[in-house]
């Protein structure tokens, strides 16, 4: 474990080298799982304001599920998570022609048509944060789904640190990820 201001990262966001293949695993993670993506109650408040704007790239079913349920429940754990349909595909997944699965969120952010941001935990995977009182813990998540992500990055020679910069920079900011970086330096020396 290292740590960086109050967090604590574990090793494998240094040594698992990471790369999403979607055209591979078609999005797996926004249909398969347990419960939907974790929100904060911001990001929930936030998606419920952008939400007639995006209405429109939900599915039938989706749209649906919001109306009785709403855009997110409260697991067995009782964490805050997005809604899904039929237990399976989170209520903001849109396929492509090639049956990948994207984000409705993310691609309207993309597109310029939304001002927010796919919810955090999503836009981390395959990186889970914990909250502790004193720490944060920053590991990494290993899913079968996410084989071939490995591979490509592996491929390429891609840590997870680097191919997550984005989202990282989001939750943590520019400092942090900078010290992350250099953290990286010492930990491959160190390995070596």
């Amino acid at each position: 474990m290292i740590q960086i201001e109050d967090t604590l990262l574990s090793d494998d966001i240094f040594e698992e080298q990471f790369i999403c293949d979607l055209c591979k695993c078609k999005g797996q993670c926004c249909v398969d799982g347990e419960s939907g993506a974790p929100l904060t109650k911001e990001e929930h408040d936030q998606i419920q304001e952008i939400l007639p704007l995006i209405w429109d790239d939900l599915s039938f079913k989706a749209q649906e599920l919001i109306t009785k349920q709403g855009i997110a429940y409260n697991d067995s754990d009782g964490e805050l998570v997005t809604s899904i349909v039929n237990g399976e595909e989170c209520v903001f997944t849109c396929f492509d022609e090639k049956g990948v699965c994207k984000c409705a969120i993310d691609t309207a952010y993309r597109e310029g048509r939304i001002p927010v941001q796919k919810p955090i935990s999503c836009h981390l995977y395959p990186i889970r944060l914990t909250a502790y009182p004193e720490f944060t813990a920053v590991n990494y998540h290993r899913w079968s789904v996410c084989r071939p992500a490995v591979k490509q990055g592996r491929r390429e020679g891609v840590p997870l640190y680097r191919f997550l910069r984005e989202p990282l920079i989001r939750q943590f900011g520019v400092a942090w990820y900078q010290e992350v970086c250099e953290a990286a330096s010492l930990f491959a020396k160190d390995k070596k």
